[in-house]
């Protein structure tokens, strides 16, 4: 907004976050892009995700919300390609020939992987409290198969993309996205994790590694309490305020 002397205020960003949530998606993001942008805490050791008061934020009473000039958003995705086209970043542009796969890789990691991830982090929510359905259910998304789209197929799905279409000088909110992703599948659910090895994929893996080394990266694992390399060798994190579970 610019006022009568001329001054134009940073538009005004509030991301809702915890620690080592997809909040983290989007913090990379704003980071990236180097657009101003506060933050305010989810507390999730007291639920707050649930209160009343998240919930007029969230209806859904998830995370990350982000409180726009033109209105609260939710859903990461959704959060990553508007910021994208508003600051003209990080994705091509609408009229690139690479924008129609690139949308589709966007929405298959939020439609397929995020979403398979939910389901091995909490799967009481999706088959109730017998510990022999929770079994099956993280041993089926964790298989290797042929036709069914488990986790393993689906992270090499998104290797092989990410092998053709990675930028050196930046990363895509799309990089940032599977940053997060690798991340979570080398530390989640605690001590469940010897399906994954980042190593089997690795275009993936140089991506984590590049991203490591960028001042956005430093500066969200300074904030989160993520460790010196996030997302190539990730560690539980350890935030100065707030929890991940």
């Amino acid at each position: 907004m610019m006022r009568a002397d001329g001054y134009i205020a940073p538009m005004a960003y509030v991301l809702h976050y915890a620690p080592d949530n997809a909040s983290l998606i989007v913090r990379m993001t704003l980071e990236e892009m180097g657009v101003y942008y506060t933050t305010a805490l989810v507390d999730r050791a007291a639920r707050a995700q649930n209160g009343a008061a998240y919930r007029a934020i969230n209806p859904a009473g998830l995370i990350p919300a982000l409180e726009t000039p033109h209105g609260v958003m939710f859903e990461t995705a959704a959060i990553l390609l508007w910021l994208s086209d508003t600051h003209g970043q990080m994705a091509p542009a609408q009229n690139s020939p690479e924008r129609a796969r690139f949308l589709s890789m966007l929405f298959f990691v939020s439609n397929t992987v995020h979403a398979q991830l939910r389901m091995l982090f909490y799967p009481e929510k999706y088959v109730g409290e017998n510990p022999a359905a929770q079994r099956a259910l993280r041993e089926r998304l964790i298989s290797q198969h042929d036709t069914a789209m488990t986790l393993p197929g689906a992270l090499g799905l998104v290797d092989a993309y990410i092998d053709g279409h990675s930028a050196p000088e930046a990363p895509s909110i799309l990089e940032c996205y599977m940053a997060a992703v690798v991340r979570w599948c080398a530390l989640y659910p605690i001590g469940q994790t010897a399906w994954f090895n980042l190593s089997a994929y690795p275009a993936l893996a140089a991506m984590a590694a590049r991203l490591d080394t960028r001042p956005a990266a430093h500066a969200v694992a300074q904030a989160e309490g993520l460790g010196p390399t996030p997302f190539s060798r990730p560690v539980l994190p350890n935030p100065p305020e707030g929890s991940a579970l």
